[in-house]
């Protein structure tokens, strides 16, 4: 399949991605004309609330969307050039699990009960890297090793209700990075852990980062991992991307109110506080999402063209900060 023209440090690229749900209440966009790329050796976040588009922009990059009730409705997804949209079942089966992998967000419902671990990462070897059982088990064993989890010969023949879920969650990016993918996407890979091992998770992925030069698609709604672990940041709210900047530059000078919503929001340490800041109102009805910002009814700068008018994602000045807002257009700022 020929390939577009690609900026060579450009890994993946979302084009006016659209990927939409037809239910009995209507048709839910959850992905509306999103556009991003994630760079070689680049950790990007995308950050949001619940049902706000992360998670379903990641399987649409993963052909994961089931059909029906899902659908593709328009867009691309180059990755290294190629429109990963326009690839057969199997040429998108040889890359997934090979060149792009994926963490899941709860490691017990995606590792299989009655497979052993061991069978489990020696999978996409067998399938992928056309290895013979022995040199399998041995590479899997590394893994688990590189994982950061002892015992690895006996942990390759346990089942997974027999590890912790610390342990479960290392298994499985021990899995995802088994075929040294060029892209790793997480879908909030820490959600489930306890504090202390969030951090060892945070840590050994960071570390791997640096080691294999894999870029990392992080969905997360913890602004927290965030600061931590981006290089780059993706804010996505009702299914559009309302506001995208190097980490620094967001929480230095963040523009969107919805994202300054999200950051004041935030527990501050040594900084008492009689009740925690919420955005007010509640996240639109998805399936009654018109032409306007879906965030005017709970913004404080509300005007009368953000109740009409959807604002584009715009680059504002000499830097990298984009945002959708029509606090920074011409357009709105003659109301």
């Amino acid at each position: 399949m020929a390939k577009q023209m690609v900026d060579t440090k450009t890994l993946v690229e979302f084009k006016n991605l659209k990927t939409h749900f037809h239910t009995s209440a209507g048709v839910v966009k959850a992905v509306d004309d999103v556009s991003f790329s994630i760079r070689e050796g680049e950790t990007l976040c995308v950050v949001g609330e619940s049902g706000c588009g992360k998670s379903v922009t990641a399987m649409s990059l993963m052909r994961l969307i089931e059909t029906p009730p899902g659908e593709i409705a328009g867009g691309e997804i180059l990755f290294e050039g190629t429109d990963l949209l326009k690839l057969s079942k199997r040429e998108m089966s040889r890359l997934r699990g090979n060149e792009i992998a994926m963490i899941f967000q709860e490691p017990m419902s995606s590792l299989n009960p009655v497979l052993t671990i061991g069978e489990q990462i020696s999978e996409p070897l067998l399938m992928h890297k056309n290895m013979n059982r022995k040199e399998a088990k041995q590479r899997a064993i590394e893994l688990i090793t590189l994982v950061g989890i002892p015992r690895a010969e006996e942990i390759f023949h346990a089942y997974p209700h027999e590890l912790s879920g610390g342990m479960r969650q290392r298994i499985m990016i021990a899995i995802a990075l088994s075929c040294d993918p060029k892209l790793l996407i997480a879908d909030e890979p820490t959600t489930a852990l306890d504090v202390t091992i969030q951090a060892q998770i945070l840590d050994l992925m960071r570390d791997i980062k640096t080691k294999v030069n894999t870029s990392i698609m992080l969905i997360t709604h913890d602004l927290g991992v965030v600061a931590e672990m981006a290089d780059f940041v993706v804010v996505m709210y009702a299914g559009k991307v309302i506001e995208e900047a190097p980490v620094i530059d967001l929480f230095k000078d963040p523009q969107h109110p919805y994202t300054k919503g999200l950051l004041k929001a935030k527990p501050v340490l040594n900084q008492k506080q009689d009740r925690l800041y919420s955005i007010p109102g509640q996240v639109p009805n998805p399936v009654e999402l018109g032409n306007n910002c879906h965030f005017h009814d709970r913004c404080e700068f509300c005007m009368e063209i953000c109740k009409t008018k959807a604002p584009p994602l715009r680059t504002h000045g000499e830097s990298k900060h984009k945002t959708a807002c029509w606090l920074y257009e011409e357009e709105g700022k003659v109301q």
